[in-house]
């Protein structure tokens, strides 16, 4: 009983050791983004609505496709890592960084085109051509948001996180100098912004590189750059698109669901306090993604050094880690549900909806933090495609169409909007909970194994 518990502590340290600073990195990260909304904001009603619509337009039709492509890295990585083929983390990133690359120009096509595009889908053409401006500025940052995004699981899966935390840090910190140099000092307004972010993800590329050439803690991990990478691309592309659909598929939902409340009665109030509502789930859902990244790693690590009962053990260690942060910050929402809405707005009406709003946003972001562990021991697993059916069944079979039915038909409002998100994150996580705790994990430790030795040349496994 003294060893079983020993183990627990152990386990349970170390993944708090590994979220505590991936929490942080995710914000740092997502405060980039908006950092450039506030300095733009405060100049002219017009610029913030088109960077709001060009940010959400980026998100969707690039960030979000290179966040779940590069997260196959979760697998491939994590897994070699635990195997000790240490040079094989090296030559995942570089495979991923060329696939990235190559998925980047078509996407980059379709950011040269935001304006057509914004008209098409009815937007209005004065917010379309200042959104496609900002957008096309953006288009050095998407090449460099591929890249951070692969560095930071080439990181991540060795354990390494705290120099993803001080690099983010000052990325951050340097953005703010430099939002304002562009958009306040050159007077370049959102054109300045965009430069501003592109900046940023560079920076931040350029001093993890640095990191990963220089730092010892790397030495054997990155022997360099190899021949070896162009080969078995088409082994992490299999990997990289279910993983990217898995993404999208939750992600876009939340954008389906922002123009779902532009076809509310009194627009203005409902589309509002959806926006409230999806800022603060963002925020609170930083700490769950910390622990989600601390799983899959963990998980990966263990299963692909063959170690089946300790994988399964990082697995119940991190969902009663989920349960517990969800418990207390759901509570801290409650508690503050009458208030939290005077830090966005003064307008009464606003006011006493999100408090209306805050308790179901309490019980999603509990049910959203489970999904989010589980996904990432899908991640850590190698399960992405089962993860994308799941995903589309619980959003696109049940969500959207259940927010639809509680918004338009039983005239619900943003409330009914939401309850469809409940209903898709409860399908999901019983989706998701059913099959992991139904998993053989000395299988799963088994095709760790092989997929660790098929993903690497024959010269590299000799």
């Amino acid at each position: 009983m003294s060893s079983w518990r020993k183990q627990v502590c152990e386990e349970t340290k170390k993944q708090l050791w590994l979220a505590g600073p991936m929490v942080f990195v995710s914000v740092f990260q997502y405060s980039i983004i908006i950092i450039s909304l506030i300095f733009v904001g405060h100049l002219d009603k017009l610029l913030l609505a088109a960077v709001s619509l060009a940010t959400s337009f980026v998100n969707v039709t690039g960030f979000s496709v290179m966040l779940g492509m590069a997260s196959a890295l979760d697998t491939f990585c994590g897994q070699s890592f635990g195997a000790k083929q240490y040079h094989m983390l090296g030559i995942h990133m570089q495979r991923a960084m060329i696939i990235l690359t190559i998925v980047s120009i078509p996407i980059a096509i379709i950011w040269a085109n935001t304006r057509s595009i914004l008209i098409l889908v009815g937007q209005d053409p004065e917010i379309a051509a200042e959104a496609s401006t900002y957008t096309r500025f953006m288009l050095p940052s998407l090449f460099a948001y591929g890249l951070l995004q692969c560095l930071r699981r080439f990181f991540q899966t060795q354990n390494i996180v705290f120099p993803l935390m001080w690099t983010s840090g000052i990325t951050t910190l340097l953005h703010v100098i430099i939002c304002w140099i562009m958009v306040v000092k050159f007077g370049l307004g959102s054109k300045g912004a965009a430069v501003a972010n592109s900046v940023s993800y560079w920076f931040n590329v350029t001093i993890l590189s640095l990191v990963v050439k220089f730092s010892p803690s790397c030495s054997k991990t990155w022997t360099g750059f190899s021949k070896e990478a162009l080969h078995k691309l088409r082994t992490f592309v299999k990997l990289a698109i279910p993983s990217a659909v898995m993404v999208c598929l939750e992600t876009w939902t939340f954008e389906v669901m922002v123009f779902l409340s532009g076809l509310l009665p009194n627009p203005k109030l409902e589309t509002s306090v959806l926006s409230i509502c999806l800022s603060t789930a963002t925020l609170v859902w930083m700490i769950p993604f910390g622990f989600s990244g601390a799983g899959s790693i963990r998980v990966s690590n263990e299963l692909g050094a063959g170690h089946p009962w300790n994988a399964r053990l990082a697995v119940r260690i991190v969902l009663v880690l989920a349960i517990i942060e969800g418990i207390l910050i759901g509570t801290v929402i409650i508690l503050v549900r009458n208030i939290w809405g005077y830090a966005y707005s003064n307008d009464v009406e606003v006011v006493k909806y999100i408090a209306t709003m805050l308790p179901i946003l309490a019980a999603s972001n509990f049910l959203d933090g489970l999904q989010c562990v589980l996904s990432g021991i899908a991640r850590g697993c190698g399960w992405q495609k089962i993860g994308a059916y799941v995903n589309l069944g619980s959003y696109y079979l049940v969500g959207i169409p259940t927010a639809v039915v509680f918004a338009f038909v039983l005239h619900i409002g943003v409330k009914g909007l939401w309850l469809g998100i409940v209903c898709a994150l409860i399908v999901q996580v019983c989706s998701l909970m059913i099959i992991t705790f139904r998993t053989d994990w000395e299988q799963e430790a088994n095709k760790a194994t092989d997929r660790v030795y098929n993903s690497a040349t024959p010269e590299s496994s000799s």
